[in-house]
């Protein structure tokens, strides 16, 4: 249970800051936080992270609903006593149904955090991005560490 109140709440943050981006910034528009490092810049992405498959939204709206279904199952069947995978598929659900909001409702994702590391400019994402990637580092930790360890007691 404790893992879909994460994801609720990455979704609640995902949908609210990005009605912040619509309702109060133009395409294009950018707010210095950190001056040559982070921005906040209103940009819409029609396709996957770095803009790939765009506009080939029946693509996502599939395999997102099949993420989707399978998240919440192994939500249901593995992490009865697995914190940190709980925590990580929680992180993951959360992510992956702010960009299906986006999706379905908008017909593009609302992107907006602008970060340039040593002077790259690093690809425009969200929270919901930003949820997916914690959610995927978690996992490779869950599974680096305590799956090989419930192996060697075995």
């Amino acid at each position: 249970m404790y893992y879909y109140i994460i994801a609720g709440l990455i979704i609640i943050i995902d949908q609210l800051t990005k009605w912040l981006i619509v309702k109060n910034m133009e395409i294009g528009d950018h707010i210095p936080v950190i001056e040559n490092f982070l921005y906040i810049t209103s940009h819409r992405n029609r396709g996957a992270a770095w803009g790939i498959l765009q506009g080939q939204m029946w693509f996502f709206y599939i395999i997102t609903a099949i993420v989707i279904v399978g998240l919440i199952y192994y939500i249901q069947k593995h992490t009865k006593q697995n914190v940190v995978m709980g925590v990580a598929l929680g992180f993951m659900l959360g992510g992956a149904i702010g960009n299906f909001i986006d999706r379905l409702f908008r017909k593009e994702v609302v992107d907006f955090i602008n970060t340039y590391i040593f002077s790259y400019d690093f690809p425009i994402f969200n929270i919901a991005d930003s949820a997916l990637c914690i959610g995927v580092g978690l996992l490779f930790i869950h599974m680096l560490f305590f799956e090989g360890k419930k192996k060697e007691q075995a």
